[in-house]
């Protein structure tokens, strides 16, 4: 987990309402029917090699050139249902809410065709509404789908509760840990490091809860005077 948290400042009843809110849904038991999954994305830049590294060789590390060129950005889209130690990858050249959108129907057409509703943990960006359904879809569509997804929002300065940071920082320490030059390739390395991980049955032992909260972030919440 990234060691800097990004708290509100002071007393923030919006913040600590946010916050109770997902500590909550992340104690729900496993329900197959109703999974909570959580999303979050990631700009990467593309980067290549303008000479050939030189391989690695006893005692030597591969040597990259410190001059590169870039080739532009990406995003990554993270998907993961912690309790299921289950997460994917997807590869966008940009984060509208058109993406988003066209995300969200896979992910409950595709990827939880029987599941009853998913109730999905993200941040509250303005692409990250019901409304960018509607943008993308015809109504018939947006409103199917709109009805099968149920939306919790971490508060603002709050995106250290979005378990899907947590799966992000370890792509990014495993696989982009290095130069990737092209989109073709970024999709081909995510796709195989997500499979090793679901194989793996890597999850995420989430403990902080709201009792915790209640204690260890005190001065967030307003103080009540009777």
């Amino acid at each position: 987990m990234r060691k800097c948290w990004c708290i509100a400042p002071g007393q923030n009843a919006d913040f600590v309402a946010n916050m109770e809110d997902i500590l909550d849904v992340y104690h729900w038991p496993f329900d197959p029917c109703n999974p909570v999954v959580c999303m979050d994305e990631q700009p990467t830049q593309l980067i290549g090699e303008t000479r050939m590294p030189i391989p690695a060789a006893p005692g030597k590390p591969l040597q990259y050139d410190f001059e590169y060129e870039r080739n532009g950005t990406a995003v990554n889209f993270m998907f993961t249902e912690p309790l299921a130690g289950w997460r994917k990858v997807t590869i966008r050249e940009h984060r509208t809410k058109i993406d988003w959108a066209q995300e969200i129907k896979h992910l409950l057409d595709e990827d939880y065709p029987t599941a009853h509703k998913v109730v999905l943990v993200c941040d509250n960006l303005n692409t990250h509404k019901i409304a960018s359904l509607y943008e993308a879809f015809e109504p018939k569509v947006a409103r199917r789908l709109a009805q099968r997804l149920e939306i919790h929002y971490t508060p603002k300065h709050g995106s250290w509760l979005n378990i899907a940071e947590i799966e992000l920082s370890v792509l990014t320490k495993q696989c982009l840990d290095r130069r990737v030059p092209n989109i073709e390739l970024l999709k081909t390395e995510t796709k195989a490091w997500a499979c090793e991980r679901n194989l793996k049955q890597k999850a995420v032992d989430w403990q902080f809860t709201t009792p915790d909260a209640r204690i260890k972030l005190k001065s967030l919440y307003p103080q009540i005077v009777l």
